[in-house]
């Protein structure tokens, strides 16, 4: 059993916002230490990789390790409830049902049902990155609005001094440079020049709810390979990778 405290409820708000990006479904692994997700999508070309240690919380009790899977869509539900100035407390009755109590001007509980927890451990990928590039939330969020004007699909590509995000449609093309003068682009690392196209539906919406937990990503990928977006917190790691589309040459 366990029960969780934040002050902030719209913390865990706009955590559950970015991971239900990918999931219907999560299993939260959660022991003495904190809380860890780690989840494909039902395509298994994207997967979230997510922990928060106990130090994020205000209160943190958990006697028994413990596998919470929820169906996160519904749990959005309760949590667009949340209103400002509220904290959120998470605990599991003797039903096995989890509980939301928001306390705020008044006190309001929200009690929904768990599912068989997945027990099959999915491993971390084991990938080389070629380029590396930490860019302001704001920025990519921008790019990606910029090349979904053409494209449902986008080419990222580095060379020493510049990151460059691409599309072309049957209409148009358009791309974002951003330079090493930039006060967005924060590093840019490269062992060589290096490009690949992905999903521009997939990386949007992530970033978009990604955006409202984090300031800074850092963007990882190689030529036809997955890209990797680590996004900033003060304490933990929310992650995402996505396999490339090829294109054929």
């Amino acid at each position: 059993m366990f029960t969780i405290k934040m002050t902030d409820a719209k913390l865990w708000k706009n955590l559950i916002g970015a991971i239900s990006t990918l999931i219907d479904e999560g299993t939260f692994d959660i022991d003495k230490n904190g809380i860890k997700l780690r989840a494909m999508d039902p395509s298994h070309v994207a997967m979230v990789d997510f922990e928060w240690p106990k130090t994020v919380f205000d209160e943190y009790n958990c006697d028994t390790p413990t596998k919470l899977c929820i169906n996160i869509s519904e749990m959005l539900k309760f949590l667009k409830r949340i209103g400002s100035n509220e904290s959120l407390e998470l605990s599991l009755d003797p039903q096995a049902r989890l509980n939301m109590v928001l306390k705020g001007k008044y006190i309001r509980t929200f009690n929904m049902a768990t599912l068989e927890p997945i027990t099959d451990a999915i491993p971390a990928p084991k990938i080389s990155f070629n380029a590396i590039a930490k860019i302001s939330t704001s920025c990519l969020k921008n790019a990606m609005d910029d090349i979904s004007t053409v494209s449902d699909h986008i080419q990222f590509e580095v060379t020493p001094k510049k990151l460059v995000m691409r599309a072309s449609g049957y209409l148009g093309s358009a791309s974002v440079e951003v330079g090493t003068d930039s006060e967005d682009l924060l590093s840019l690392s490269i062992k060589e020049n290096s490009k690949a196209t992905f999903s521009l539906n997939y990386l949007s919406q992530t970033i978009k709810a990604a955006s409202s937990v984090s300031d800074v990503v850092t963007i990882e990928f190689s030529k036809d390979m997955p890209i990797r977006l680590t996004f900033e917190m003060q304490e933990g790691k929310l992650q995402y990778y996505l396999a490339p589309r090829i294109e054929n040459t």
